[in-house]
């Protein structure tokens, strides 16, 4: 949560010219709900079951190259990676210190569900960092605008593009 997912996803699709897609507004537009009304009204577990089936369905469907910004849980979630790598995805972590992100966070804790508190966030995030890492990149957002975030994951891609690691 608050690592810039989706404002950078949106940045690195338009530099790239390709198709962007942002999971939590496509569970909301597909539910009819907010991610807190989905939590509230259905919980957890209902939640991350649409989460899960619409990324299967986005990653089948991708045709062209295409960035998809997961929810901050989603590639926490057990089987989520290797589904990424299966489809051929690369992943990418944007990684950030616990404060930066809380702070981020703060501006708007209502649409944050897990975020209740900064100890629950801090926990959260623990627990979570360590699937993260799973990722095929990691990229830090930590005192970066979301353009210099952008061309730093790009610079990575172009390296994985080039066969390098």
């Amino acid at each position: 949560m608050g690592s810039g997912k989706t404002s950078v996803g949106e940045t690195l699709a338009r530099e790239l010219g390709w198709t962007f897609l942002d999971l939590d507004r496509q569970i909301e537009a597909v539910s009819g709900h907010s991610i807190p009304e989905l939590f509230r009204s259905a919980g957890e577990d209902e939640f991350r079951r649409q989460e899960r089936r619409l990324l299967s369905e986005a990653l089948a469907a991708s045709s062209g190259n295409r960035v998809i910004a997961l929810g901050g849980g989603t590639f926490a979630q057990p089987g989520v990676p290797e589904m990424a790598r299966r489809a051929g995805a690369i992943s990418v972590f944007l990684d950030a210190g616990v404060d930066e992100l809380w702070e981020r966070c703060c501006a708007d804790l209502r649409a944050r569900p897990l975020a209740l508190d900064q100890n629950q966030f801090r926990q959260l995030y623990g627990a979570r960092r360590r699937r993260y890492m799973k990722a095929d990149l990691r990229v830090s957002s930590s005192g970066k605008t979301v353009r210099q975030v952008a061309e730093s994951v790009r610079a990575r891609l172009q390296g994985v593009w080039d066969g390098e690691r």
